[in-house]
Formats: structure tokens, sequence, C-alpha cells
């Protein structure tokens, strides 16, 4: 049984303050893969609540976040990192179309929610899949499945990158690439890259900002496979302005206490992010998802984590 809308209401208000203005406390507090916890833990226990507010928010925190987090970033640095990342971020994406193609016809998917959930895990997630939906004409349901799906297998992500990365023995520049190719949502890579180490956390950034611009290249190619014209494209533009913010704080001389500032508030921007994600994870939202979508996901995710840990390494 679960709390009504009254204490739930209660609940999340003091898990959005817990997660904004507690302190560290002997060096702990509380990091992105701990607030994605909390969030799952509240929507196992409570009344979903806000849920329009939630659904606003978890894209305007997250996009506001990464810009701020550009502020933290060498221009010089980061696209020598990114670089080498690069080639095989164009092989990955149209090894993952292909591979989402196949496995979509022998689990025998609906054809738009498969598009969906390889859109999502070629690119970046929730912003792929909002992209090319509209494209594809794709109905609610269609949205949730791949929507779900793609969350489910953040969530995952984002709790055992990091100890992977440190079984296979990955340095800060491996994990950051192999994060930012293999994680889909930009919120879990992020997270991910800041538990593994402030480089790691760069360079995972860096490539999967650079990752997320595919998502013009395959809505137009969306449009002409389906047939569909005069879409609009969701253009993210807070890469560009992600980008600006680098430019600023490489050139510009901003004073180093600002920019921590910058960083600091990210940081905790994209905790928050992935608690709200948490809470949308409800147990309806799980079951919505259907098996076979879920394999398909599973099975694509795995296949691009193995061959991109391969290359990396």
């Amino acid at each position: 049984m679960k709390l009504n809308e009254k204490y739930s209401e209660i609940v999340f208000l003091l898990a959005l303050l817990l997660i904004v203005a507690m302190p560290p406390i002997n060096g702990w507090q509380i990091t992105a893969p701990i607030a994605l916890g909390l969030g799952v833990v509240f929507a196992w226990v409570c009344t979903s609540v806000f849920t329009p507010f939630v659904k606003k928010a978890q894209k305007i925190l997250l996009q506001a976040s990464v810009v701020g987090l550009g502020f933290g970033m060498n221009v010089e640095e980061a696209l020598k990192s990114g670089k080498e990342g690069m080639l095989f971020t164009i092989v990955s994406v149209a090894l993952v179309m292909g591979l989402g193609f196949v496995f979509g016809k022998l689990l025998k998917v609906d054809k738009k929610t498969s598009y969906l959930v390889s859109a999502g895990t070629a690119i970046c997630g929730g912003s792929a899949i909002a992209a090319v939906a509209p494209i594809v004409e794709a109905d609610d349901d269609q949205m949730s499945v791949s929507l779900g799906t793609i969350f489910i297998l953040n969530a995952v992500a984002l709790v055992i990158f990091p100890p992977l990365g440190h079984y296979f023995g990955l340095d800060q520049i491996q994990f950051g690439e192999w994060a930012a190719i293999a994680i889909h949502d930009t919120s879990s890579v992020v997270g991910a890259g800041a538990a593994y180490g402030d480089k790691a956390f760069e360079v995972a950034t860096m490539v999967k900002c650079t990752r997320a611009l595919w998502i013009l290249p395959l809505a137009l190619v969306t449009t002409l496979v389906w047939r569909k014209k005069g879409t609009k494209v969701a253009v993210p533009w807070f890469i560009f302005l992600f980008a600006l913010a680098m430019v600023a704080s490489t050139y510009l001389g901003l004073p180093e206490s600002a920019a921590k500032a910058f960083v600091s508030t990210a940081k905790r921007g994209i905790a928050l992010t992935l608690f709200l994600v948490g809470t949308s994870l409800t147990p309806k939202a799980l079951k919505s998802c259907g098996v076979k979508p879920l394999i398909q996901g599973v099975a694509l995710w795995l296949a691009i984590g193995i061959t991109s840990l391969l290359v990396i390494r």
C-alpha cells in the first residue's frame, strides 16, 4: 500500500530539499546514483505527484545542468579527448540502428516502438526518442514503452558501469568514452562519469554531447525512410550553449571560484534530474514496457556495450 497523495507530496518536497541543500558529511553526499535510487524508492512507496512538473523539470534541469558543466571544461583538452571517440561514434550509431531493425524483426516488436528503442540506444536516450517520435507518428503507448525501456536500462547502467570500469581496469579517458557510447541518456552518462572520476566526467560529457548532435542527421534520415514531410525536428540547442560555456571557461578568463560554483550547481542539478527520472519508474511504468521491447533494448545495449569496450581497450 502506497502513501496517500498528501504525504507523498511532503516526502517528494523533502527529498528535493535533501538532494539540493544537504552539505557533504565527512566527504559523503548524495551522488547521482543515490539520487536515482531515492527516486525509484519513492516511485514504489509513494503516490505519483506533480506529474506535469516532473516531466517538464527533467528536461529543463538536464539541459541547464549540462550547460553548467561546460564552465568547468577546457575546449582544447575536451576536443582532444572527444576526437578519439568520434569515428567509433559514427560507426556505432549505424551499427545500433541496423541491429535494432534485425532484433525488432526477430522479436516481432511493433515497428515504430522498435525504431524508437533503437534510436534511443544509438544516440541519447529520451532526447532522440522525442526527436524522431513525431516523424514516425508514434502514439502515446509506443512512446511510453520505448521511454520506459530506455529509462530502465539507464538506471541499471548508472549503477553497474563504474564497478565494471574498475573491474576491466579502464582509465579515466577510456571509461568516459565507454560510458558516453554505451549508456543511453545524457544524465546517466554524466552521473556515471562523475562517479568514476573528474577526467572521466569531462570526457563522458564531451563525447556524449558530441554524440547528441547526431539527433539531427538521424531525424533527416528518419524523414526520408518514413517519407514524412513538414515535420519539425527537435534541435538540441542546449548542446550549443554547452559549447559556448566551454569557450567562455577556456578563453574569457572566468574566476576559478565562479567556474567551480557553476560546476557544483550543475552536479546537484544532475542528481536532482536523476531523482525525478527515478520517480517515473513506477511498477505500472515497468509493466507497460512489455517483455519484447525490453529484450530488444537489452540485446542492443549488450551489443554496443561489449563492442565499444573491446574497441576502447
